[in-house]
């Protein structure tokens, strides 16, 4: 149906008035009759009533009037969606966070987003950086946060920020009781903590890298992430490496934190998505996490 005459006929009903009517859409008065009549011809119904001085609305022509208000607010709306999910201003991000890094970095950015993007719908999950990259290529998420440096083949990634590593101790351990910073030699040959390379590569090789450079000492323990890991070095097992806002935020008793001398060990936190064309909320959310 020629979506017009639905808008012809609306002003026509609401200015029971043929030449207001004809002024408000700037055609002619039998330009309009015309295109009355073939709504009618359309439908297979009077609209009209015809037979008095002035026209009035048949009952076919109230409902109509009715029908045709929604259907055009309905394609006003239509329209407005559209345009704003061309324009990333809505539409659905599935974001995934790594489990390293549930701190400011990560959640002020999607906090940012939000704000910036009310209409956006977000759908926010946890993972970790190997599981989200996994995840992206598969197009289970749309963007993943991620420890880099990755090698993941079809995937941009950009560094939105980073944060010193601490050194989880036994709060029993010799070195608890040190004023100051660690030094590297204190901990060279301390049986270490771990979580298995395989769920972040490049962040386990950095860590590794910086806090021990002449290797990293026996690992007597390896636990799925840093919550298992705190309660490992708690239990005495050992030392371990933990991005600081993970660490103070899983500060736990029998537990205490140091920093190392210079240089600071770091770690980066990247935003991961599919490279090629991208949709525009993707766009919205790495601008923002770019700017």
């Amino acid at each position: 149906m020629d979506l017009r005459r639905w808008h012809y006929f609306a002003v026509l009903a609401e200015e029971m008035h043929f030449t207001r009517a004809a002024a408000r859409l700037f055609v002619s008065q039998p330009s309009l009759s015309q295109q009355i009549r073939a709504f009618e011809a359309e439908l297979g119904v009077a609209l009209l009533d015809r037979s008095g001085p002035r026209f009035a609305l048949t009952e076919a022509g109230r409902v109509a009037a009715v029908e045709a208000r929604e259907l055009l607010s309905h394609l006003d709306r239509a329209r407005g969606v559209i345009a704003a999910a061309g324009r990333g201003d809505a539409g659905l991000l599935r974001i995934a966070y790594t489990r390293s890094a549930p701190g400011p970095l990560a959640g002020d950015l999607v906090a940012a987003y939000r704000a910036a993007f009310p209409e956006v719908e977000l759908a926010l999950e946890t993972g970790w950086t190997s599981l989200n990259l996994a995840r992206l290529a598969a197009g289970e998420i749309d963007v993943g946060f991620v420890r880099p440096p990755v090698a993941a083949p079809g995937v941009e990634v950009a560094v939105v920020g980073s944060e010193e590593v601490l050194i989880a101790l036994p709060s029993g351990h010799a070195l608890a009781r040190r004023r100051g910073r660690l030094r590297r030699e204190w901990i060279a040959a301390e049986p270490v903590v771990f979580w298995p390379r395989a769920n972040g590569p490049g962040q386990y090789d950095a860590i590794s890298a910086q806090v021990w450079p002449h290797g990293v000492p026996p690992i007597v323990r390896e636990e799925p992430e840093d919550e298992q890991l705190m309660r490992a070095v708690a239990e005495g097992a050992g030392i371990a490496a933990v991005p600081e806002h993970r660490a103070r935020g899983l500060r736990r008793r029998g537990v205490v934190l140091r920093r190392l001398a210079d240089p600071v060990p770091v770690i980066d936190l990247g935003l991961a998505w599919r490279a090629g064309v991208v949709t525009p909320v993707v766009r919205a959310f790495v601008d923002l996490a770019r700017g």
